[in-house]
């Protein structure tokens, strides 16, 4: 089960020996483990680096459950490291050698499947659930009070009236009322305790604005969209449903930012927009969240004194006059400084004009 823990233990890795990162797609619905085997194998054939082949093999082989549609895996044999982590979605098989763990792909994966609160309301109560990464982690009910419906007398002992108590449309309004307030709060803890950083609501229209509105303003504002469920849909339903609607918020959600980046980039304050102008402002610390395209790699050199990073050779380092060495891929690193010092990293899924490959807003 992947966590942020796990996540800071591969940025933080610095073994002296290269390590060998490969992503591998599990899905049973893409074909039987034996096909994913002889699609890792297929990878690997042409790889100087017997080793970390040997124990990705093994691990794939002997050790690995198949329970999952992903799997990521990390070997640095000279190093004695050895990592791997299945996950409940899809990732695109690939491979990289470099100094670190390659870590751009799990940035993507929690950009978009993350933290995912979901809430099933109806009149009476709700039920809660956390998934992270395509995985339920928590799950939690609220049950208030029964809403009644009475019926008293016929309609024909009352002219106009098929029968009912007058005001009993307002009973059962209160008492919604009064359940969703208690499910407000209940929620609202819940998504504290789990770090939520995105909501789905599903149930009738009716109950989800309301639900929606009787929200602290705090989570109201992570509501990325509803859907119509039954309060008794299985888990199975619920997630397949959570991934579909979340992806197109997240999408929506993508665009808008990247559209503030090119206009605030286009003032000259608050964004930049471009490979040279992006690492020269992670170099000053400047970036809060940096934004690239899926799949963007690109060379460039890294200055062995300050540690500069650029796409953009020079005889020395302009900042400290230090030596510069080539890298292979500049955007693994640029992740990398940014998630290290405490910033954000939003993987773009659509075309955005303005923005060819990568971007990023500024805190200053």
């Amino acid at each position: 089960m992947f966590s942020e823990k796990d996540l800071q233990e591969l940025l933080e890795f610095k073994g002296s020996a290269q390590v060998l990162s490969v992503f591998l797609n599990t899905d049973p619905q893409k074909g039987s483990s034996d096909f994913h085997k002889r699609n890792l194998r297929s990878m690997l054939k042409d790889l100087e680096a017997p080793q970390d082949i040997a124990a990705i093999l093994d691990y794939i082989n002997h050790q690995h459950d198949w329970s999952g549609r992903s799997v990521a895996m990390y070997s640095s044999a000279a190093a004695d490291f050895f990592r791997a982590f299945t996950f409940a979605v899809p990732m695109r098989s690939r491979m990289h050698i470099s100094d670190r763990p390659y870590v751009k792909p799990l940035a993507d994966l929690l950009d978009l499947y993350g933290g995912f609160g979901v809430v099933l309301v109806d009149k009476q109560g709700a039920r809660l659930f956390y998934y992270h990464l395509g995985e339920l982690r928590e799950e939690e009910g609220v049950l208030g009070e029964s809403v009644r419906r009475t019926k008293r007398g016929g309609g024909s002992q009352y002219a106009g009236r098929r029968g009912g108590v007058a005001g009993n449309t307002d009973y059962v309004d209160e008492v919604t009322e009064r359940n969703l307030r208690e499910v407000a709060e209940v929620a609202a803890k819940f998504f504290a305790e789990n770090q939520v950083r995105r909501i789905l609501i599903g149930g009738t229209d009716e109950n989800v604005a309301l639900f929606r509105s009787l929200l602290p303003k705090a989570w109201q504002s992570l509501v990325v969209g509803s859907f119509p469920m039954a309060m008794t849909a299985s888990e199975s339903e619920i997630l397949e449903k959570a991934i579909q609607i979340g992806e197109r918020a997240e999408e929506r959600r993508e665009a808008l930012l990247a559209q503030s980046v090119v206009t605030s980039a286009a003032k000259g304050k608050g964004g930049v927009v471009g490979l040279d102008d992006v690492l020269k402002s992670i170099h000053e610390g400047r970036v809060q969240t940096l934004l690239l395209r899926d799949g963007y790699r690109a060379p460039g050199f890294r200055c062995m004194g300050c540690g500069l990073i650029s796409s953009v050779e020079f005889e020395a380092c302009p900042y400290c006059g230090g030596k510069i060495d080539r890298i292979v891929d500049v955007v693994e690193l640029a992740v990398r400084r940014v998630l290290n010092s405490g910033g954000e990293v939003e993987v773009l899924h659509i075309d955005v004009p303005g923005i060819k490959h990568i971007g990023a807003v500024l805190r200053y």
